[in-house]
């Protein structure tokens, strides 16, 4: 088991090193561009107060961090965790004008930051892509204050015949968009099977139950293709 956890950390690391700098335009690609509508809608539906306190795990370029930055006229203490290197000084270069916001360099199995901490943790697709998912959410009820919410959007499954057929079509040219784009089609490869074999919406709400949370409920986007979790610590 422990081999398999240190396989998985080694290959999504590989696949972040070679894509960091093309993510953002990846995401455009294989979401058609919508993923910044749902990023949107899960900002709106976090709903965060001034002065509130963000952990955004998984953070990559620093979107939802600079989203929820400005939601709060950059009131927010916000602090951003990414494990990937590259990704990590990507994000940094991104945001370095939100004085409000901090990074660290970790993984969401072993956040160095104190218990009951933060009013809000989100991760946006990034909790397909840790290596031990109960221990990345145990992580997240214990880094919440008690009140806090947990909020996680992915990629998940489409609950729609025809656009579940077209979109999984569509999917299987993102490895050759890839290739051009970012020179490789092995991270999209990864990518894209990681997204086919993650959990139902049902399954990752069952998970989030399961690691302590309560009022756990998700909301589909664009039927299912992503899908909102939103779970409290009580």
């Amino acid at each position: 088991m422990k081999s398999t956890i240190q396989d998985k950390e080694k290959l999504v690391n590989s696949v972040f090193s070679r894509v960091y700098n093309k993510y953002d335009l990846m995401n455009d690609i294989m979401s058609l561009g919508i993923h910044r509508i749902w990023k949107d809608k899960f900002i709106d539906w976090m709903n965060p107060s001034r002065n509130s306190s963000l952990i955004d795990v998984a953070s990559g370029t620093g979107d939802i961090a600079k989203l929820f930055s400005l939601r709060n006229k950059n009131l927010s203490a916000v602090t951003c965790i990414e494990p990937n290197k590259n990704m990590f000084e990507e994000g940094k270069k991104n945001l370095i004008n939100f004085k409000n916001i901090k990074w660290i360099k970790a993984r969401a199995e072993n956040l160095p930051v104190e218990d009951n901490n933060y009013d809000f943790y989100s991760i946006s697709y990034g909790i397909r892509n840790v290596s031990d998912i109960n221990k990345s959410l145990k992580e997240a009820y214990r880094v919440l204050k008690p009140g806090g919410r947990f909020m996680c959007l992915e990629f998940s499954k489409i609950d729609n015949e025809l656009l579940n057929f077209l979109y999984k079509n569509y999917s299987k040219a993102i490895p050759t968009f890839g290739k051009y784009i970012v020179g490789s089609s092995k991270p999209y490869e990864y990518l894209i099977n990681s997204i086919n074999t993650f959990y139902n919406q049902e399954k990752l709400l069952e998970l989030i139950t399961k690691n302590g949370f309560t009022q756990v409920e998700y909301r589909n986007l664009s039927n299912g293709i992503s899908a909102i979790h939103s779970g409290w610590k009580v």
